[in-house]
């Protein structure tokens, strides 16, 4: 392989690998990071999960029935995860939650209502 081939290879693995690289990462049992400091928790509460950013509840992820209902923290859901797939409230798909997984390293319905509450500017 050549220098210059050398050269375009090594910048081709760093721009995918800073394309993967997700903005939210759950660590240490229920922390929340953004970049590398601590941006909140998602805690467990009778088998649902609580979005906090730093002492506030911005959200939920409360299953339902099989599927994982989202919910801002006054309690509106605002989209479900349904099978792999996240819809809005009136049921269209709006990403997949590998869309959601890219965005936050974590378990699947805390990366989706990180998800959904970052489109809808709840974050």
């Amino acid at each position: 392989m050549t220098r210059l081939g050398m050269l375009v290879f090594a910048g081709l693995l760093l721009v995918s690998s800073a394309t993967r690289a997700e903005e939210y990462k759950c660590v240490s049992g229920e922390r929340i990071e953004k970049g590398s400091s601590t941006w909140g928790s998602a805690k467990s509460a009778n088998g649902d999960w609580r979005i906090e950013k730093g002492s506030s509840t911005v959200g939920w992820a409360r299953h339902a029935n099989g599927d994982w209902r989202i919910e801002t923290s006054g309690g509106s859901t605002i989209g479900w995860l349904k099978s792999g797939r996240i819809e809005s409230a009136g049921g269209s798909t709006r990403a997949s939650l590998s869309d959601a997984k890219s965005l936050a390293a974590c378990s699947d319905p805390v990366a989706a209502a990180v998800g959904v509450l970052q489109h809808d500017g709840k974050l």
